[in-house]
């Protein structure tokens, strides 16, 4: 491991009501740091989707964009998976920021290919495009794992899916902001840039101002974070807690070689690649309305206030929906994510079912955008929780990459990117609809399977 990135040595352990206190204001300002950093992650993530209706006066297509977008989710999925592994052997504290500097970096440089190669270099502007948004799925990729691992080390098993779904609205809070980021950077520092050239204003709005955040978020996410308790001095949380996990042992303190993580704890679990599918289809669903949604609505004649507000509200939806959802796991449903990640992805489909019946009218399109935002998240946040729950914390990066593999590289690069990307354009939005109707029912079916297993968290509990 790479000196700076390597894991910082367990201190003595130290208790008693300082100990007790200390603990409890960590755990607030980890969390603080592991919410804010990765919302960071989201102002320089999926912003090219933003631009898409604006780049087609510039000579880019739907289909060739569709390319550039599922870039950024392959190398996402990929980097989330291999770079899962890395993390569960490097300090969560460096690990994240590194990674958001990068991305926040990777970003800002979109504006080259678009502005100063542009559509008269076609080919070369697609490539440098596809190379940039590479590089921005990949550092994205350094985002969850190290959350992953904090939230498993600072809050136990009974309390993480409460947590857990708290947590993860900041890729909402993230998601949300860039679409607001992306309306008002351009109307507020277009003209500084480029004059009375209003077509290139969404460049500082969409690309440049967010990455300039997200730099700040970085530092700030450095400031917050820690790795482990133990690193502070403090015992582990299953001991401070009293709170142990079906499968907890003293070696899931320990760090794992890279062997054991990927061949003992994760590939040979059926039940990860059970969820590892079903994550797919529900990513499927997840970005096929929202990375599409700016241009049907663009095609649909709403203006550009109106459709950052669409997609902002598409996020800011998933706040209440996923705290609900975490919440019903674990007081409602003992701890399993199974069965309330089938009911939400069955309330998905109706909303879907709406979205298409109703295309034409921007109300119910909005309602429905924001139904489909409240819903879908809840069974995103439980899927990455789940697959915490079926590894050891120290494998436990690894385990949601590969969940999140799946879900990026099959869910958003090949079905939401580039099959919905080319369906849209030969067939039109409504086999688009059919499809994802098709994915939200895969996707329950595929964690239907691993009900079963969860059921020991309802005998444990009485």
């Amino acid at each position: 491991m790479i000196g700076f990135l390597k894991q910082p040595a367990y201190k003595p352990e130290t208790t008693g009501p300082e100990a007790d206190a200390r603990y409890k204001r960590l755990r607030l300002q980890v969390f603080l740091g592991a919410f804010i950093g990765y919302a960071g992650f989201y102002l320089v993530r999926k912003n090219l989707s933003l631009a898409i209706p604006f780049l087609a006066p510039l000579g880019f297509q739907k289909a060739e964009m569709g390319f550039v977008l599922g870039v950024n989710a392959a190398a996402y999925a990929l980097s989330k998976f291999l770079m899962g592994s890395v993390s569960d052997r490097s300090n969560a504290r460096v690990f994240l920021p590194l990674g958001l500097i990068l991305s926040a970096l990777s970003m800002a440089f979109m504006i080259v290919p678009i502005q100063f190669i542009g559509a008269d270099h076609k080919a070369l502007a697609i490539l440098v495009m596809g190379v940039l948004n590479f590089l921005v799925g990949w550092f994205n990729g350094m985002g969850w794992p190290p959350c992953g691992r904090v939230m498993t080390h600072w809050f136990s098993v009974n309390e993480r899916g409460t947590m857990m779904s708290i947590w993860n609205c900041a890729h909402n809070v993230g998601g949300g902001l860039v679409g607001l980021m992306a309306t008002y950077g351009a109307i507020w520092f277009g003209s500084w840039f480029y004059g009375s050239h209003e077509q290139m204003y969404f460049l500082i709005g969409t690309f440049a101002f967010p990455a300039a955040v997200a730099l700040l978020i970085a530092i700030l996410a450095y400031i917050l974070l820690r790795d482990t308790p133990q690193s502070c001095g403090l015992q582990s949380i299953e001991k401070w807690r009293n709170d142990y996990p079906k499968n907890y042992s003293e070696k899931h303190e320990e760090t794992l070689s890279t062997k054991d993580i990927f061949f003992k704890y994760v590939l040979n679990n059926k039940f990860l690649w059970f969820i590892a599918l079903a994550n797919a289809f529900v990513y499927m669903v997840r970005y096929g309305c929202l990375d599409w949604a700016p241009t049907l609505l663009t095609e649909k004649g709403i203006d550009l206030k109106s459709m950052g507000w669409a997609y902002s509200a598409y996020e800011f939806a998933a706040i209440p929906g996923t705290i609900i959802c975490g919440w019903l796991s674990d007081k409602v449903f003992h701890g399993r994510r199974a069965l309330p990640t089938m009911i939400f992805m069955a309330l998905v489909a109706v909303f879907v079912l709406l979205y298409w019946q109703f295309i034409d009218n921007l109300t119910v399109v909005m309602i429905c955008l924001i139904g489909i935002g409240f819903f879908i998240y809840g069974p995103v946040m439980l899927i990455g929780v789940q697959a915490l729950d079926l590894a050891p914390k120290n494998a436990a990066g690894t385990a949601a990459g590969l969940t999140g593999f799946f879900g990026y590289f099959f869910g958003t690069f090949l079905l939401a990117n580039w099959v919905l990307g080319a369906v849209a354009q030969s067939l039109g939005w409504s086999w688009t609809f059919m499809l994802l109707l098709g994915a939200c029912l895969l996707a329950i079916f595929f964690m239907g399977l691993t009900y079963k297993e969860e059921q020991y968290l309802v005998k444990k509990d009485r």
